[in-house]
């Protein structure tokens, strides 16, 4: 069964609170209702952001993270707190909300990702969420000892051979493997802990891993590339994919595609979550909203988004040409960048809406491409329940243009109206991240085998 074709008297959409430093519009840090960068540095400020969204009963925080410094930041905040770290600050002062974090398939390792997260979820209860990257950042690779980024297709490769990895090495140690009986003096049943052996076309890894199975038997997935590499990767591993859309019928493209090619594969697509992401300007009135988002939109520096123009687009405009229309015979869509998602969003964009280049910096300001959304709070809840009924969405990233107020407005304004329409919870049920998405936890390799053997009554 579908997740659209789910009653849906008993189905209900998702919502992760997507942070970011300061918000995700790109002039927050320089508007009045946002707190001072210093606090940006604090984890007193997360922690009651991650509690403020458990108290609203989102399934989840999503922290994001690359590894390398961006080229912009001399104009916008654009540092990166690493993500274990700060999950593990936020788990001590929270109980039940998911627990989610990037991390590279380029650039690390598998055992020690593996040893990462099973921390991270043996310590939050079962709260993990790993969204998978493979880094799209260019200037990482010299982080790393290498003199080039692997291009687009041998990043994927490393990535399934990763995921291969990493899930034999979740695996190593068998639901029972860790006995602890005072009386006979076992503390490990060894027969239930495995080497892995793995030899993939890229990766070696031995194992097993130092630590039990944890108790979501391993991280949800998830995964954030939209590519064809990249909905491919999603199809057959992901269990939730964050996703960029500007239009409803592109989020219905997607979710239509992404669900067909996972139930080729034998998945059950009601078990694949799609939650493409939102930044709403919400205010009383629409004109009030839209003034609030047109206040940060001049906040932005030029400079600033030229450059990001340039990563996204490949074209280098000045500032003199920002009230002239955006050169569409200079963007060449061959070539590694035309293989990213988030090129072809931009350059639909361009295609349909034929802005100026002012025009589509400030479209790009707000959320790096995904949808933003400026009104009241009927009219905000109204477009997240079109696009969740309307077979484009399971649920959203929620990305406040600023934090933590963009946040607050949303949970006390746009929360209950969902509510209200049956359409989100109002207390969690369970108490891991697998249980708010409606995820079964995983029999390891080794049950999964036995059950497979085991004769038919």
């Amino acid at each position: 069964m579908s997740a659209q074709s789910a009653d849906p008297r008993t189905r209900q959409l998702h919502l992760n609170l997507f942070v970011y430093p300061g918000g995700h519009h790109e002039a927050a840090w320089r508007h009045s209702v946002s707190p001072d960068p210093d606090r940006l540095l604090d984890i007193r400020f997360y922690q009651d952001l991650a509690r403020a969204a458990e108290l609203a009963a989102f399934d989840g925080v999503f922290f994001a993270d690359g590894p390398a410094l961006a080229d912009n930041v001399r104009y916008a905040s654009r540092f990166r707190l690493e993500p274990f770290t700060w999950l593990s600050a936020v788990a001590a002062a929270t109980e039940r909300i998911g627990l989610i974090a990037t991390a590279s398939t380029t650039y690390t390792e598998p055992y020690n990702l593996a040893r990462l997260f099973a921390s991270l979820d043996h310590l939050s209860g079962g709260r993990a969420g790993w969204n998978i990257v493979t880094t799209g950042a260019p200037q990482a690779a010299r982080n790393f000892g290498l003199d080039a980024h692997p291009v687009h297709a041998e990043r994927y490769e490393r990535a399934r051979d990763f995921l291969e990895a990493v899930g034999k090495l979740w695996d190593s140690w068998e639901d029972g493997a860790l006995v602890a009986d005072r009386r006979s003096g076992l503390f490990a049943d060894t027969d239930r802990i495995h080497t892995v052996d793995h030899e993939g076309p890229l990766l070696k890894v031995r194992g097993p891993l130092n630590i039990p199975r944890s108790p979501q038997g391993r991280p949800v997935y998830v995964q954030a590339g939209s590519s064809e590499d990249g909905r491919a990767f999603a199809a057959r591993y992901a269990e939730a994919v964050f996703t960029a859309h500007q239009t409803l019928r592109s989020g219905q493209e997607f979710y239509a595609d992404i669900k067909q090619r996972a139930a080729r594969l034998g998945r059950d697509p009601g078990k694949l979550l799609v939650l493409p992401g939102i930044s709403p300007f919400i205010a009383s009135t629409e004109s009030e909203a839209r003034r609030l988002h047109q206040e940060f939109n001049e906040l932005t520096q030029p400079e600033y988004s030229l450059e990001l123009l340039h990563r996204l687009l490949g074209v280098r405009l000045t500032q003199g040409e920002l009230d002239g229309p955006v050169p569409r015979e200079l963007i060449e869509t061959g070539g590694e960048r035309g293989n990213g998602s988030r090129f072809q969003l931009v350059l639909d964009i361009v295609e349909r809406e034929q802005p100026t280049v002012r025009e589509l910096l400030h479209r790009l300001a707000g959320a790096r491409g995904h949808r933003v959304i400026a009104g009241t709070p009927e009219q905000v809840a109204g477009q997240l329940q079109q696009w969740y009924e309307q077979g484009a969405a399971d649920g959203f990233n929620v990305m406040p243009p600023w934090l933590p107020g963009g946040f607050d407005v949303f949970a006390a304004q746009v929360v209950p109206i969902l509510r209200e329409r049956g359409l989100f919870r109002s207390e969690y049920e369970g108490g891991t991240l697998r249980e708010h998405y409606g995820l079964a936890r995983p029999l390891s390799r080794y049950e999964a085998a036995r059950s497979a053997a085991a004769p038919v009554a």
